[in-house]
């Protein structure tokens, strides 16, 4: 199996203002020390006008990322495109491509937060059409070295060429968030890998997962396990009262996500609007627990069909380390790249 990280930074912390930037830093020395202890890649969600800080500039923070690492692949999940200019979203995806030497995994999606689509003055019936008219005009640009022109319904552009090209040929891979058995079949018509949710069971994940394979291998492309990875919430726990205190407080955590995502009409949305109605149903596959409880979900997310997972780091760095040091070993071919060397060095530091 192969593991990285599902990171949301916010810009604040406890103890500091936003204005410090001192979260986005604490995100950036978490996912350095992740490279250290053998995590393969890093996915960071971009969300606008949550209350608390949640970063917004999500390629800006890629780029310092990958000025500080060297083999850990960075990754947006998601870039949602009815936010953003098409052309200059090539140009700063592709900025990141070259200058991390290939390699960006650009997530992309249509959004689904009510409070971002009335933030944008955006209607939520549009999200479709704005997503496949800038997914067009960015695989343009990436596609070809010659000027083009674009007229769509909201975007013109004319005798433009998009620089620089990516590094990644023909272009970095797009992944996207799906769920449903439509949407996850459209994912794999076009080729796109695939990032499945962090509330959904082993049960489910082995569903949508033979989906996805199925329909690919109708297209005649060949499956990868390794594009499809799995989102998880994860804890290593002391004990059981760690664990269930544990999920108490990711339990508020999950529900003021939910509150700036929920429609006034309340119908039911997705991503997380899909379980936030349920009693437990944010926590329910979320995997906290002991080292031993945790290998156990690992082994039925693997039996599901499962190789890459990404980890929510509800206990933050200490957390990282454990994982690394006490699991990780246990599922992947080699042991863990930096060890406890690395965790150790960055104790000291």
């Amino acid at each position: 199996m192969q593991f990285g990280l599902f990171c949301t930074a916010q810009a604040g912390t406890a103890d500091h203002a936003p204005e410090t930037g001192k979260g986005f830093h604490d995100y950036l020395d978490l996912n350095i020390e992740a490279e250290a202890l053998g995590y393969c890649s890093s996915f960071l969600v971009e969300h606008h006008f949550s209350g608390w800080n949640q970063v917004s500039a999500t390629l800006t923070l890629l780029t310092c990322l990958a000025m500080r690492t060297t083999r850990l692949r960075v990754g947006s999940s998601v870039m949602v495109l009815p936010w953003h200019n098409p052309v200059l979203l090539a140009e700063q995806a592709a900025m990141i491509d070259v200058m991390s030497g290939g390699r960006l995994d650009l997530g992309i999606g249509k959004g689904y937060r009510y409070n971002e689509f009335l933030g944008f003055n955006i209607p939520q019936e549009e999200a479709d059409a704005r997503f496949e008219e800038a997914l067009a005009v960015i695989t343009t640009a990436w596609s070809s070295r010659e000027r083009f022109t674009y007229q769509g319904k909201f975007w013109t552009f004319n005798d433009i060429v998009v620089e620089p090209p990516p590094a990644q040929k023909p272009y970095p891979p797009f992944w996207v968030a799906a769920g449903s058995e439509p949407s996850i079949k459209r994912a794999a018509a076009r080729g796109f890998r695939l990032i499945l949710d962090q509330y959904a069971s082993p049960v489910e994940i082995g569903r949508r997962i033979a989906i996805y394979r199925a329909e690919l291998e109708a297209h005649g492309r060949v499956y990868d396990p390794t594009h499809v990875t799995v989102a998880r919430q994860l804890y290593v726990a002391k004990d059981h009262a760690d664990k269930e205190a544990a999920l108490e407080r990711q339990a508020v955590n999950n529900e003021r996500m939910a509150a700036v995502s929920r429609w006034p009409d309340n119908k039911v949305g997705s991503h997380i609007l899909g379980y936030a109605d349920k009693a437990g149903g944010t926590t329910a596959n979320a995997m906290f627990g002991t080292p031993d409880e945790i290998r156990e979900t690992l082994k039925a997310l693997q039996e599901a069909g499962a190789e890459f997972l990404i980890f929510a780091m509800a206990g933050g760095r200490e957390h990282l380390r454990r994982f690394a040091r006490e699991i990780m070993p246990d599922f992947s071919k080699q042991p863990a790249a930096g060890g406890n060397r690395a965790a150790e060095e960055s104790t000291l530091a």
